[in-house]
């Protein structure tokens, strides 16, 4: 009970809002790293995989995708890119984060991409490729529109748990909101309401992404409401 009390002291201490040093300003550092690390995968990921799948080529990439995402720590990432950062004087925190972020985003984005282009019913793209359609508007006015629905689980999948992994940029001198959370379990049991308070807005975070993303897959997607 004196952990939630003092987590709901320290939520509503407005104080640990504002200021350099503050939730606001740590919440938007959280969210920028996270924009830049779901545009970064979303570039590299997507549009490969939509060409890949719309030639029919390397179907078992997709699955090596999934494999690899898994298999590679965030933090070996970020401990690994860390002393490069600073050694070519791209500085701390930040871009050590980053590029653990978009490891760990590309895999769910480029094997939903691949499966949704693929996936599109074959007797369709030849109906359409029957009536004269080149490849370029198969792929732009049939299959793309028929995967989007799982390309954007797959934007969502990675962008919930690029939100969650960007507290690791935290042990690397980046403040974000995740630094609560280190810096409370620095202080041992006298930091538990800050462990806890960091790890809530994290959860906020991640659930208005998650809100966000199926938001925009809607409107997106307007006649999947049609035909519902």
């Amino acid at each position: 009970m004196n952990v939630i009390r003092g987590t709901i002291e320290f939520l509503t201490t407005g104080s640990n809002w504002t200021g350099e040093h503050g939730i606001l300003a740590r919440g938007w550092a959280h969210i920028w790293i996270s924009f830049v690390a779901v545009m970064i995968s979303a570039s590299a990921a997507i549009p490969a995989a939509v060409w890949l799948a719309h030639k029919r080529l390397a179907p078992t990439l997709s699955v090596a995708m999934v494999n690899l995402g898994r298999a590679i720590p965030s933090f070996a990432i970020i401990a690994l890119v860390f002393p490069l950062s600073i050694r070519y004087g791209f500085g701390l925190g930040f871009w050590p984060t980053c590029v653990a972020l978009v490891a760990l985003g590309i895999p769910p984005m480029f094997t939903n991409a691949y499966a949704g282009v693929v996936e599109t019913q074959q007797n369709i793209v030849e109906a359409a490729s029957g009536i004269g359609m080149t490849g370029t508007q198969v792929l732009r006015k049939v299959e793309l529109p028929a995967a989007v629905p799982l390309m954007m689980t797959g934007v969502r999948v990675s962008g919930v748990q690029i939100v969650a992994t960007a507290t690791l940029g935290a042990l690397v001198g980046y403040e974000c909101l995740g630094t609560y959370i280190v810096a409370g379990l620095a202080r041992g049991p006298t930091g538990r309401p800050e462990v806890l308070a960091g790890a809530l807005l994290v959860a906020a975070l991640a659930l208005t992404v998650d809100l966000f993303l199926d938001r925009l897959e809607r409107t997106l997607t307007p006649w999947r409401r049609r035909l519902r």
